[in-house]
Formats: C-alpha cells, structure tokens, sequence
C-alpha cells in the first residue's frame, strides 16, 4: 500500500501540530496538542477520513481516536526517531523509520475502523 506522511504539516504550530498520513484511499490526520507552559502534557487524537474529506466513523459510531497508555508511548518514541541525528543525516534507514510510524498507525486504524 503506497502512502504518503506528512509531518508538522504548514497548519502547525506551537501548541497544535498537525501530521498527516495519505493512502491510496484514505488519509489520517493525526493533531497532538500541547499545553502548559513548558509543553510537557500532550494529547493525540487521530481521525480518519476519505481524500474527498468526508470523515469515517469508527466501529462504535463515533469519529476520533485518542492514543494512551502504552500507545502513546510507543507513538512518542516512534515519533522521537524523526527528529535525532541519526535520521535527519541519513545514517539510519529514513524508510524503515516511517514504516514503523506508519504501521502503527495503521494498526490502530484497522483496529478501531470499518474500512470497505
């Protein structure tokens, strides 16, 4: 499946961050939302919706999706890989990197949607 992420999107910025994953038939957007002072405290919803931007409800009726626990984790750490030195001067995988982020991603996605 061919897909294509975007990450801190233009529509970012300090307390809100926008990232966006595009398949061949659909895209999640994922926004994480930081408060306090000091953004220590984060929050991160995904939605899922067609490339026309018509929104998919997930099994249970309702829209978003909002990672915690041991998936929040797993998303930060994911997510950290992007801004090390390692990644940004090439001296690991820039694929495998955004496989992973992707795939986990898209694990939640087939968890918690109906997708025909």
């Amino acid at each position: 499946m061919n897909y294509q992420l975007q990450l801190r999107t233009p529509d970012s910025n300090g307390n809100l961050v926008f990232n966006t994953i595009i398949f061949d038939a659909f895209k999640v957007n994922i926004v994480e939302r930081y408060y306090g002072l000091v953004p220590k405290s984060c929050d991160v919803l995904f939605k899922v919706r067609t490339l026309d931007n018509q929104l998919i409800k997930r099994k249970d009726g309702h829209v978003k999706i909002r990672i915690k626990d041991a998936d929040y984790d797993t998303y930060k750490s994911l997510l950290k890989v992007f801004s090390t030195y390692e990644y940004k001067n090439k001296l690991i995988s820039r694929n495998d990197a955004q496989q992973d982020f992707v795939h986990f991603i898209l694990r939640l996605v087939i968890v918690n949607y109906n997708l025909n």
